[in-house]
């Protein structure tokens, strides 16, 4: 035979089955002509009890005989009949059973009916099983399949059909690799393999599930498999249950997007590099293509102006793929908008806009006009514009395009991207808070420490300053190279007590007094005191606002190191409020610590400072530094300076990269503290460019001193100096002689100015004053101080000396 015979096993849980119903076959008159041992088992009647006898008489109760006769009535006319009757029993109690009956035609036309029962509970529980099993193929929202052993499919429901977009019969025989994408069929013939190879089911499982037919359309479903075997266990399929999960899927994906967008956006307090996380994450997982514009005051740290008409600043761009991203304007480059615009919209009316596919091309082209063609070209079909709205203010606006996805942008997208661009421009108003804050802040520090440090003939110098916070670059140490008369340089470098903009207040103000008081030309020891009292000042005034100041923002001391070098002499004379010592390097590369004696910190009050005076040969070095330098958590002080002892033993190496190499080699990575570092290498001014004489008091001596400076004005060249230096010399000179006694000493210094100094013993200090038009004398300052670049008075433990400068190829009047 051709055709294979294929038995199947009966199910024990079906009433009807062979060996659970009772079989009976009446004649057409009623008679009972067959009998099963099933129904002797339910009834209670054997075979030859029944055989021949009226089933009506013996089966059914006298009280149910009205409702049986409609039945058989019924059964007579549809030729068969299926429910529930009651029977009596042999022992003459009801029975319900479920009863089947069809009309027989036997061959000689004589019609008999052939019944089955089973108990009435169990029937009526196996078609409610019929039932819901006809209802998942017919009714169920839940998408059933049901595949052979060789996978192919042998039914679905109609759920399926509205998934798979085909009628249910042009199911039949197909394979998933017909209906969905390959790589989404691969994924689902393993898991159907494995469950029937396993027979371990699968629940839940969410898989994508893209139609051939539309392969670009997102569709997600969760699927639970099972394995079906028959009574005997051999297997005959597995069966899924599918479910359409796409919009769940979505509404999770959005939800991940935005756990990602609050974990990536923000990590930093920069402004573009904010702007390039919310391009990231909008970037495959929301949109094609984002572009984030602001406004160019808040691209640079500013405040948004209150009119959000003017240009965008293009802050980042993404795109998938990468190299569409030319298609748009790059970052770093201006956009003015076009009223028209989508994205001018979005900031004038600061709400979002949804541009439907029909007005995607007239958008593009107005946003970005020279790539419109390539645009829309590529796909691009829907957007979205979201502006960036934070604590009130306009910053900017997001602009999301699709091109790749068939789906175009709906409400839920854009209350995502609304989502996004506000976080977003949270993080970007706090970037732009800071980056505003950074700015005044660093534009504080370089207005309170040295620029570039001018040239000065009695040094050459290198400097470093390294803030302890990298985030504000603000600190309290500074350093200063401040000219004095006479060719002198001071030297100074101090530390505030606390870091931050307190600090750097505080060191401010000690450093325009520093200036004030070397312009004084004190000595070192004086000026620290006279900072000491100005530090005591500032402390007392902090108290005076305790209530408005934290304690961590109370900045009650300073240490300071002063040094004044004098090229002439090459003495140095240092005094020192609590501060590291500087290192002096010798011209062979000897270097050591100074041993100073050491003061008080600025503050303190009431003790006194001390100046310590050496002799530097010309080519040494001096370091000048903070105690940020050498002191740090965990570091041995003294394997510090002995790193920066090491590296000065060079010290005719450059100066710059000198300066560097300290760095390098004493600290080991960022400091804790605010480290300043200050490195001289002193020069000598030539004995041939100082000429000084003693003069003694009397009569002559202004005549004196103008011919012996004319005499060395014409030995250096500069005879156009002449009459000027004359008249200054004659006038410093008659001054002394006439207010001050015991010799005078007079002292010209050729350099890149013209330095005349007149010294006495005397402490009182000539004034510049407006003589009037009937006073005989009180004009020789004024004419002095018309003629010279500046003037002076510095005083020493022996008296004075005034001191004038003239600038070199200038002879005559300011203002003349």
């Amino acid at each position: 035979m051709d055709t294979p015979v294929t038995m199947f096993s009966e199910s024990p849980e079906d009433p009807f089955a062979l060996r659970r119903a009772a079989s009976v076959v009446l004649d057409d008159r009623g008679r009972v002509v067959g009998w099963s041992e099933r129904a002797e088992q339910l009834l209670g009647y054997s075979g030859r009890e029944v055989i021949g006898r009226p089933a009506f008489e013996f089966m059914v109760d006298p009280r149910d005989r009205p409702a049986v006769r409609d039945v058989v009535a019924e059964c007579t006319r549809a030729r068969g009949w299926f429910g529930v009757l009651p029977v009596r029993h042999r022992g003459g109690h009801r029975v319900e059973l479920g009863v089947r009956s069809r009309v027989v035609t036997r061959a000689d036309s004589v019609q008999e009916w052939f019944l089955v029962g089973a108990p009435a509970g169990e029937v009526t529980q196996w078609e409610l099983d019929r039932a819901v099993l006809d209802g998942m193929f017919r009714r169920s929202p839940i998408g059933l399949v049901v595949h052979s052993p060789d996978l192919r499919i042998l039914r679905v429901n109609r759920a399926i059909e509205r998934v798979s977009e085909l009628p249910a019969e042009q199911h039949v025989g197909l394979h998933s690799g017909e209906l969905l994408v390959g790589e989404d069929a691969r994924v689902e013939d393993s898991r159907l393999r494995r469950v029937l190879e396993t027979g371990k089911p699968e629940v839940f499982t969410e898989q994508s599930s893209r139609l051939r037919r539309d392969p670009h359309r997102e569709r997600f479903v969760s699927v639970s498999a099972f394995r079906m075997e028959d009574s005997s266990g051999q297997v005959i399929g597995v069966t899924e249950l599918v479910e359409d999960v796409t919009d769940r899927h979505r509404a999770r994906s959005r939800l991940a997007l935005l756990n990602e967008a609050s974990a990536r956006i923000g990590t930093t307090l920069d402004v573009g590099q904010t702007a390039r996380e919310l391009a990231d994450v909008a970037v495959p997982g929301l949109a094609d293509r984002v572009s984030v514009d602001l406004l160019e005051p808040v691209s640079r740290g500013e405040d948004p102006q209150q009119e959000t008409t003017g240009p965008v600043s293009r802050m980042a761009v993404r795109s998938v793929p990468t190299r569409e991203a030319q298609l748009m304007h790059p970052s770093g480059e201006l956009i003015h908008l076009r009223p028209e615009t989508p994205q001018a919209v979005c900031l004038a009316e600061r709400r979002p806009v949804l541009e439907p596919a029909a007005g995607i091309s007239s958008a593009w082209y107005a946003m970005e006009p020279r790539t419109a063609e390539g645009a829309i070209g590529s796909g691009v079909h829907s957007l979205m514009v979201v502006p960036l709205v934070a604590r009130g203010l306009v910053l900017g606006v997001v602009s999301l395009w699709r091109s790749r996805r068939p789906e175009p942008f709906e409400e839920d997208d854009l209350v995502l991207a609304q989502e996004f661009a506000s976080r977003a421009a949270v993080s970007i108003d706090n970037a732009r808070r800071y980056t505003q804050q950074q700015q005044a802040a660093l534009t504080l520090q370089r207005s309170l420490l040295p620029g570039d440090v001018p040239e000065h003939p009695a040094i050459e110098v290198a400097h470093r300053y390294l803030p302890a916070s990298v985030a504000s670059g603000l600190g309290g140490d500074w350093f200063d190279v401040i000219p004095l008369s006479g060719t002198r340089v001071a030297l100074v470098v101090g530390d505030v007590v606390g870091h931050g903009i307190h600090a750097a207040a505080t060191m401010g103000r000690l450093r325009t007094a520093v200036h004030t008081l070397a312009s004084l030309d004190l000595e070192p020891d004086e000026v620290l005191s006279r900072l000491d009292d100005l530090v005591n000042l500032l402390a007392a005034e902090q108290e005076a606002t305790d209530g408005d100041l934290q304690p961590t923002e109370q900045i009650v001391g300073a240490t300071c190191l002063y040094a004044v070098y004098d090229p002439i002499s090459r003495r140095c004379s240092v005094a020192c409020a609590s501060h590291p010592p500087p290192a002096v390097a010798t011209p062979e590369g000897q270097v050591s610590l100074l041993d100073l004696p050491v003061g008080p910190p600025l503050g303190l009050g009431g003790l006194p400072f001390e100046a310590y005076e050496f002799e530097l040969a010309e080519g040494s070095l001096l370091a000048l530094y903070t105690n940020g330098l050498i002191q740090a958590p965990h570091v041995d002080i003294d394997e510090r300076l002995a790193r920066l002892r090491a590296t000065l033993t060079h010290p005719a190496d450059a100066l710059e990269r000198t300066c560097q190499a300290v760095l390098d080699s004493v600290l080991t990575g960022h400091p804790t503290d605010d480290v300043a570092l200050l490195i001289a290498r002193t020069r000598v001014l030539p004995p041939e460019r100082v000429a000084s004489w003693q003069l003694q008091v009397e009569p002559t001596a202004a005549a004196r001193a103008r011919a012996l400076a004319r005499a060395k004005l014409t030995e250096w060249g500069l005879e156009e100096l002449t009459f000027t230096t004359e008249l200054i010399v004659s006038e410093l000179v008659t001054n002394a002689y006439r207010y001050a006694g015991g010799p005078v000493l007079l002292r010209l210094i050729h350099d890149g100015n013209l330095i005349c100094e007149v010294s006495d013993s005397s402490s009182t200090s000539p004034h510049l004053r407006r003589a009037r038009s009937t006073d005989e004398g009180g004009r020789g300052l004024f004419l002095v101080a018309q003629f010279t670049e500046r003037w002076g008075t510095r005083y020493t433990r022996d008296g004075k000396t005034v001191w004038t400068e003239q600038a070199l190829g200038s002879a005559r009047p300011q203002g003349s």
